[in-house]
């Protein structure tokens, strides 16, 4: 296939192009009103000319499908009469442009379905047959691979299924059929009813179901033949990694798999693979060969889907040598020895290959049949390799893992196979792990994302230390040693380094159980560098390189064409900080008191280097003589913290692999992708009847809103219903009794009044609240604006109320995230001391609390003295002697017997006389509430008698609140009493997800339990990093405790961010769980009314959505009812044209620059800030990060020295998701191509950032024509696209606008930023 690294085409060249003529002639829009008639012929015109003539080139199908060609032209029109093999081929070209694109693919086969199967029959057709190029089969091979990944798309997975199902078994050996359906009587009645179906069917319809059948064993053996060839072209090569990339995907997917696998072992292809010269000359298929190997004999029962255990893997294995020896011995006289040897010794390679040597072919032939192994004019090497094969002991890929160092070597960092993917297009079969639809087992799961996470780390490791060296400028002198002549902020030279411990092994291992090591640096560099330096913490990592420039005579820059190995040799190892050093040589601990001052500029760290390489390398000094790597350390690199957790994943994954992981049974099959999605649900698990709604109803009235659907029965309808409500559903879900129940009174202060929930839900809030409320999976869709943070906060609160034993975890992709959620979290009914708050972004919480570990410590500790003087104060009152208020212990007994005592007695009297001068009169704290003083001024008395056990409650509640801090006297040291409050304390703690892989070890360790997950930003958190909050407890009594997982987020919003396209579009690694799960048609409860922007700014993306509506306030407040002072339209999308003929710019790669529309979304700003608009309500948005250092240079120069100032924020629309303002300038920079705004999420994003005013700067020829982009475009575009400005108005926005102020039309930036200038001068 051609290459696909090619740039897209320009707009001129796209309009100019015969293409487009063709396009605008027969399936634009026009053409498409004017009912042009179909052509054929330009079909095959196109094909022969355009595709086949210009070899597939990835510029002329981009043209195509970007004229939507395939949407407008070719399946519209498709039918069998006129589906040639030119036609099916352009079609699967456009559904393969698609998915390189990473545009949805499939929607065009939505209409005229009925069409789907006679084409897919064709696709398969053309596959088997060997007229059609190799190149075209090559293109119809990824296409059947998209089919075979999208089986959640209706059309293709009924055509699918048809291809891999039991009855593709009739491709067995008889024998061996026999014996695969001797494991299951299922399977046995199914083969049956098959059998018997069949012979009712007619010859037409039986041949087709053969084809059907019989289609991948036909595929496979026609590529065995191909790779049997010695020499074998570009395009063969090709062909057999995309073949082989296919049969991957179907041996790791289960519902393909159970039947498939059984099929692709009886065809050895794994073997024949092995056996072609290709294995030994292309790296791309030895890999591919080794995963499919690893997934033929995966642990993993094909029938049923469960995980296999060592032991059951060990037993299927002695099954098959034991069969073996029967047949040896009854059969051939010359292995009789063999058939009476020990499996232990005989199951190995060599063994076998020994004792089969001693038969001829016949024999070996004869023995295959035996063993119902199917050959077909195979030589005898290649026969005996499918007996050893099939009965040797197989290695155990744990074991091959956990011998793996965690930090990348040089070997790893710069291997051909990571560096294939740096500038990869979709351009050609890669081989590595994927995250598709469905997972075998939880050890497939967690290997897949083990793999590629640690290559994903990887290529972000390599960028960052490649660019350290640069900028030290490493300098080979006369000596031969290193000289670095340069600086950079993240590398310092390494003065000297030591290896201060190695630890014995634990038993059963062969490695170090702890390496230890002394670096020593010196920062002789500006105080700001050194701080960051010092400020290293325990756990963050490092990389120690040796680095020797390979040349003396040139000082190598970035710029130079030679690749980095050329230049340099770089010897890489990482390490774990343990602290620094003081001057005594000990490491500072870390804790809330200040650090010491060390002396000089030299400073020392302890580190921790990797046991599993320190012994490799140490055994390869030994036993081959090589250097010690250690001793030429001389740089050490670090990295941003926030980039840097992929050891503490690694390892968690690592750790996860070699434990007994138990999720919990009902989430099991869902997470896997396989059974009823909806198993998980409450309606499915069974929900909870009767529950206390707190204050999440504002009213009665809100309540029977809230609930359409039902009827609301009041239980009490001779009194006023006044919330809080607890609510009981019946079976039937018909009926609801509304029961209100009152609050009692906690005390005479005013404090003590309860904080109570002032939003008015909507419905869909309401029961994304109840879904949360319930034990099970609850994913809600939040689209923007929705009050997403809002449901979290009161299903958080609910579950508080409601369980107040369980314990409910938060966590979030960021640490602003965690920080709004935590903020309105403290504004609810919840006592701050079950509040916790862990990792390092704390400080960014908006309040004077301290919520992390030590900060609640010390609240604890404040809080205790606090408690202890009401102690004192209240024994004061009483008259009591003694020392009561000295200890929580001493607190305990004077509670229980000055206290409670005199409170029985008095409710006694209370209860027995019903007397209201008796509440009063014999109330025994009166003096202790002489701050509250009147306390009973009610003439009611069940008034003033709650009143009275509202303050004995008040008493109570300072001795039970002792009670619990009680510990905290005992626990001595901060550590301790930190990790009590985590253990036991808190009841709601909130982390990241990257806190939440860094600590798994240590919260395991230290006996953590929770019975809650609230997830919130889940759709931009990895697959990975959303399993592992699952697994922060261990199991008890083999089970995990997790009642509910409550996921928000919005998966049409941006995903998470992966750097590397290769693994981010080939091996789907921007898949977030949360999107994986709404793919497999999980439940999901969508919120349906915004509350964010203005209805017309949020018309620009409610198309993207089901059903998205309004909040009320949006058409009532005064700031959505008011025009934008000064300017015309609310939203204007605004042309930018080349400015001295220069659009887009790129002065480096993939940094796009866009001068022109720069100025121009700097002058509006300015403009607005003249007329009176806050700098705090304008952000300016852009698409790239050149642009954005653009735009922040214009701002500096500008509005830098005058009192205009900055705006809020100058940031890309990746970074801003999950934020809002009140006005938003937009640049999108490109000129020639749309570029990766084509991805529809990141436009959703652009869109609804602003509330009230939205100025987006674009080429609109360019986007106008995206097809993807059209639904926001095309109300874009029905405004005027020259900036509308109005005279005379100021700033604030007002409802009436005057028809005297004069209107005026900006031609162009140079009239914006002339108009400007004059204004601001004047």
């Amino acid at each position: 296939m051609a290459t696909r690294t090619a740039q897209a085409p320009t707009t001129a060249q796209m309009l100019s192009d015969s293409l487009s003529k063709l396009a605008v002639t027969n399936w634009s829009p026009n053409a498409l009103k004017a009912q042009v008639p179909f052509n054929h012929n330009v079909v095959d015109t196109i094909f022969k000319k355009e595709l086949l003539g210009s070899g597939f080139s990835v510029r002329r199908i981009m043209l195509l499908e970007f004229s939507q060609y395939l949407e407008n032209y070719l399946w519209p029109n498709y039918s069998s009469e006129n589906s040639s093999a030119e036609y099916v081929v352009s079609i699967v070209c456009m559904v393969n442009e698609k998915y390189r694109e990473a545009v949805p693919a499939w929607e065009p086969f939505k209409n005229k379905p009925e069409n789907f199967e006679y084409f897919f029959k064709q696709v398969m057709d053309l596959i088997l047959n060997e007229e059609v190029p190799l190149q075209q089969r090559t293109i119809l091979i990824i296409f059947m691979d998209h089919c075979y990944n999208s089986l959640e798309i209706d059309v293709v997975r009924s055509q699918v299924q048809r291809t891999v199902s039991l009855a593709m078994w009739q491709n067995l050996l008889p024998a061996k059929l026999r014996q695969e359906l001797k494991k299951s009587g299922k399977l046995r009645k199914a083969w049956k009813s098959i059998l018997k179906k069949d012979s009712k069917l007619n010859a037409e319809t039986k041949t087709r179901n053969d084809f059907d059948r019989s289609f991948l064993q036909t595929a496979m053996n026609k590529f065995c033949k191909m790779i049997a060839c010695k020499e074998l072209d570009k395009c063969t090569v090709e062909y057999c990694q995309w073949f082989l990339g296919l049969i991957i995907d179907l041996d790791s997917c289960l519902p393909t798999r159970r039947w498939f696998n059984t099929v692709l072992s009886d065809c050895h292809l794994v073997v024949r693979c092995m056996k072609s010269t290709l294995y030994e000359n292309d790296d791309v298929f030895t890999q591919l060969t080794k995963t499919l190997q690893m997934y033929t004999s995966f642990e993993v029962n094909d029938l049923t889907g469960e995980q296999l255990s060592k032991q059951e893997m060990m037993s299927a294995h002695y099954e098959r040598m034991s069969h073996f020896q029967r047949c040896a011995f009854s059969k051939f006289p010359k292995l009789k020895k063999f058939a009476l040897g020990s499996i232990a010794q005989l199951d190995q390679r060599k063994p076998l290959e020994r004792w089969l040597q001693e038969l001829d072919m016949v024999e070996l032939l004869k023995l295959c049949e035996e063993l119902n192994i199917k050959t077909s004019s195979d030589d005898q090497e290649t026969v005996m390799e499918m007996i050893v094969s099939f009965h040797e002991r197989r290695p155990s890929q744990l074991d091959a893992i956990n011998e793996l160092p965690l930090y990348p070597t040089e070997q790893v960092l710069w291997d051909d196979n990571l560096t294939k993917t740096e500038k990869y297009n979709m351009d050609g079969c890669l081989a590595l792990p994927k995250l598709n639809l469905q997972f075998l087992t939880l050890h497939d799961y967690l290997l897949r994302n083990y793999n590629l996470f640690r290559l994903e780390s990887a290529y972000e490791i390599r960028q960052d230390i490649e660019d350290a060296v640069y900028r030290t400028r490493p300098w080979k002198a006369e000596d031969g040693s290193c000289i670095f002549k340069g600086w950079a902020r993240m590398a310092l030279p390494i003065q000297a380094f030591n290896v201060v411990e190695v630890a014995k092994p634990n038993i059963g291992e062969a490695y170090p159980s702890q390496v230890r090591a002394d670096i020593t640096i010196t920062t002789n560099i500006s105080r700001n560098t050194r701080e960051e330096w010092e400020n290293l913490r325990k756990h963050d990592i490092c990389f120690l390189l040796a680095v020797h420039p390979l040349k003396s005579d040139q000082t190598f820059s970035k710029k130079s064409k030679l690749p980095f190995t050329e230049k340099f040799n770089v010897l890489v190892r990482g390490c774990e900080v343990e602290g620094m050093l003081d001057d005594d040589g000990h490491v500072i601990e870390e804790g809330p008191e200040p650090k010491p001052k060390i002396q000089g500029l030299n400073r020392t760290f302890r580190v921790w280097l990797d046991t599993n390489q320190y012994q490799a390398d140490m055994q390869s000094v030994v036993k081959e003589g090589h250097p010690d790597p250690y001793e030429s350390l001389n740089l050490i690199v670090r990295r941003k913290p926030k980039e840097n957790n992929f050891k503490a994943v690694l390892a968690t994954i690592r750790g996860l692999m070699n434990t007994q992981c138990v999720v919990p049974e009902w989430l099991h099959d869902v997470l896997l992708g396989y059974g009823d999605p909806g198993a998980a649900n409450y309606a499915t698990m069974g929900a909870i009847n009767s529950l206390d709604w707190n204050d999440t109803f504002l009213s009665f009235s809100h309540l029977r809103e809230s609930f359409p659907k039902h009827k609301v029965i009041e239980v009490e309808a001779d009194n006023e219903v006044v919330p809080p409500f607890k609510l009981h559903f019946n079976r039937e879900e018909s009926e609801i009794k509304v029961t209100s129940h009152i609050i009692p009174n906690r005390g005479p202060y005013r404090h003590n009044a309860p904080r109570r929930n002032a939003i008015k839900f909507t419905p869909t809030q309401i029961e994304a609240i109840r879904s949360g409320m319930q034990p099970g999976l609850t994913m809600v869709v939040g689209p923007p604006g929705t009050g997403k943070t809002d449901v979290a906060v009161q299903i958080i609160s609910n579950l508080y109320h409601n369980f107040p034993e369980q314990r409910t975890l938060i966590v979030t992709h960021s640490n602003q995230a965690l920080n709004q959620l935590f903020e309105k979290i403290m504004q609810l009914d919840i006592d701050e001391r079950h509040l916790l708050r862990l990792g390092h972004g704390e400080g960014q919480l908006e309040t004077e609390k301290d919520f992390s570990r030590y900060g609640r410590v010390n609240f604890v500790l404040a809080k205790r003295i606090e408690l202890l003087e009401e102690v004192g104060k209240l024994q004061s009152s009483l008259g009591v002697p003694g020392d009561v208020s000295y200890t929580c212990e001493t607190a305990s007994h004077f509670f229980l017997y000055q206290i409670l005592s005199r409170w029985e007695k008095y409710e006694r009297n209370v209860l027995q006389s019903k007397s209201l001068d008796i509440v009063k009169s014999e109330f025994p704290f009166n003096e202790f509430f002489i701050r509250a003083m009147p306390l009973f001024s009610n003439t009611d008395f069940d008034k003033n008698w709650e009143i009275a056990q509202g303050c004995f409650r008040y008493i109570r509640n300072i001795f039970t609140q002792l009670e619990e801090f009680r510990a905290f006297e005992l626990l001595r040291s901060g550590l301790d009493r930190s990790r009590y409050l985590l253990v036991k304390s808190a009841k709601i703690i909130a982390m990241t997800c990257t806190h939440a892989a860094l600590k798994r070890q240590d919260l395991t360790e230290y006996g953590f339990k929770y019975d809650n997950i609230l997830m919130e930003e889940s759709a931009q958190i990895l697959e990975i990093e959303t399993f592992i909050p699952l697994l922060l407890q261990n199991p008890m009594d083999g089970y995990n405790r997790l009642k509910r997982w409550i996921m928000i987020g919005d998966h049409h919003q941006l995903p998470p961010v992966i750097k590397n396209l290769a693994f981010q579009k080939f091996s789907n690694m921007e898949q977030s769980l949360f999107a994986r799960l709404v793919r497999l048609g999980v439940p999901t409860v969508q919120l349906d009314a915004q509350g964010r922007a203005r209805p017309s700014i949020c018309d620009l993306y409610r198309w993207r959505y089901k059903k998205l509506g309004d909040l009320p306030h949006i058409l009532a407040n005064n700031e959505y009812q008011s025009f934008n002072p000064g300017l015309v339209h609310d939203f204007q999308l605004i042309n930018v044209e080349d400015y001295m003929g220069v659009g887009e710019s790129e002065p480096n790669p993939f940094f796009y620059q866009n001068l022109a529309e720069a100025e121009y979304c700097v002058s509006l700003f300015m403009y607005m800030r003249l007329l009176g608009y806050s700098a705090n309500e304008i952000t300016i948005l852009t698409t790239y990060n050149g642009q954005k250092l653009l735009l922040r240079d214009v701002v500096r120069q500008r509005c830098g020295d005058n009192p205009i100032g900055w705006p809020s924020k100058i940031t890309t629309v990746d970074r801003f998701q999950g934020q809002q303002n009140n006005y938003i300038i937009l640049s999108l920079v490109r000129t020639k191509h749309v570029g990766h705004l084509r991805d529809v999420r990141r436009l959703i994003v652009a869109m609804s950032r602003a509330r009230l005013g939205l100025y987006a700067f674009a080429r609109v020829s360019l986007f106008s024509n995206c097809f993807e982009l059209s639904p926001a475009f095309r109300q874009l575009m029905s405004r005027p696209m020259s900036l509308g400005i109005v005279v005379g108005e100021k700033y604030p926005p007002q409802k009436l606008r005057s028809p005297e102020n004069q209107h005026i039309t900006i031609t162009d930036m140079t009239h914006m930023h002339r108009y400007v200038y004059d204004m601001y001068i004047s």
